[in-house]
């Protein structure tokens, strides 16, 4: 049994705007077991990223703690959060937009080892062409700029970066959503043979559920900021609980031509943070609601099978 690397307990982040506050992450609480990967999955504006930056304190959190290893994040000063960064990473998901088009590849490689001091001009090239060569490109490589690359290669640039000071946990921050489809299996496969090379633990932030299945240990969905159902990636998948849950696989396609699969469709599009429905979040676009729904917020309790869901209803529905 995997022992917890990243304890997330009640994490909250709130937005300040000149229309409201703005409810981007509710009360989220999540264990990532040391050498998983935990899949973060839900639409657009359920407040994903935010979580994801907020757990390595990029964002910092309205409320709410992220323990790493045992240490409470929120309780370090600014110098032990800098050396607490040596152990957590990021992969962004723009592989354009997240490289310094004015750097060289060996210099944005290289820009965390000058940051925390670590080793020789020497060794610090040695480092890069060596992280090169595990994410599949050439030392030589390494004196280009980023747009000599096509996007997977940029990605794979992205992965050695992420990976120069040897972290034991990274959050990917849909790290394949902008590649073509045949590179993103290319990513796909690199990030498991890092995980097993390395022993990584990673948060893989997703919106292609597809994608989630075949990386993830661990599925988590997420509503409007909050975590609607959490569990083993081959439970979730085959026997999803939550009626969101349930909306989303079902409109992933089937590989058999021809074939169909009963649709679910959610109706309307997903409310504001600026003003989250009362109660269960979801309960403007479930077909199963009723009046109780509006009154209560749903605990994520477990069901006993290894997957906690959030539905007031789960016993009728299921």
């Amino acid at each position: 049994m995997h022992d917890t690397l990243v304890s997330i307990r009640g994490l909250s982040k709130t937005f300040h705007s000149d229309r409201g506050p703005v409810y981007a992450v509710k009360d989220v609480s999540l264990d990532i077991p040391r050498g998983s990967i935990v899949g973060l999955v839900g639409e657009s504006g359920s407040g994903k990223t935010t979580l994801g930056r907020t757990v390595l304190r990029l964002i910092e959190p309205s409320s709410g703690s992220t323990y790493f290893d045992g240490t409470d994040l929120n309780s370090l000063n600014t110098k032990g959060m800098q050396a607490m960064r040596r152990r957590m990473q990021i992969i962004f998901q723009d592989p354009v937009a997240s490289l310094n088009p004015r750097l060289r590849v060996r210099d944005v490689i290289a820009e965390g080892l000058v940051a925390h001091g670590v080793g020789s001009g020497r060794e610090r090239e040695q480092k890069v062409a060596a992280l090169l060569d595990e994410v599949g490109l050439k030392a030589e490589h390494m004196n280009r700029y980023p747009h000599e690359f096509s996007g997977g290669q940029r990605q794979r640039i992205g992965i050695a970066r992420a990976l120069a000071l040897d972290p034991d946990f990274i959050v990917a921050d849909e790290s394949v959503s902008a590649l073509d489809v045949s590179i993103q299996a290319q990513v796909l496969n690199l990030l498991l043979d890092i995980r097993d090379r390395r022993g990584l633990t990673m948060l893989f932030i997703a919106h292609d559920l597809s994608v989630v299945e075949y990386l993830c240990d661990v599925t988590a969905v997420m509503y409007l900021g909050r975590l609607v159902e959490v569990g083993p990636s081959a439970r979730v998948y085959s026997e999803p609980a939550h009626p969101y849950t349930r909306a989303l696989l079902s409109a992933i396609p089937l590989p058999e031509p021809g074939a169909k699969r009963g649709r679910e469709l959610l109706q309307g599009d997903i409310p504001s943070p600026l003003a989250p429905p009362s109660g269960c979040v979801f309960r403007t676009r479930c077909r199963h609601a009723q009046a109780t729904c509006a009154e209560t917020v749903p605990s994520l309790s477990p069901r006993g099978d290894g997957r906690k869901a959030a539905c007031l209803r789960l016993s009728e529905i299921s």
